[in-house]
């Protein structure tokens, strides 16, 4: 199954941008010992990056969201 873009633009850098800080608030909840803390925030900062590295969002795809600029 080929993913089809539907994550474009300034709503791409976003996440992009939000999952990295979620991917640094989880290695300092590791670090920390607060595992719970860090596992959510590592499962969410990794689910935004795929995100933004594919283009491609399935809540997006289910609810019929397009935020690519097609031509």
């Amino acid at each position: 199954m080929a993913l089809q873009r539907n994550v474009g633009g300034t709503d791409r850098i976003a996440r992009a941008v939000v999952g990295i800080a979620l991917v640094a608030v989880a290695v300092g909840a590791f670090l920390t010992a607060r595992r719970g803390i860090g596992v959510a925030a590592a499962l969410a900062g990794a689910g935004l990056l795929f995100n933004a590295v594919t283009r491609f969002c399935g809540v997006n795809a289910l609810l019929g969201i397009d935020t690519c600029s097609r031509e």
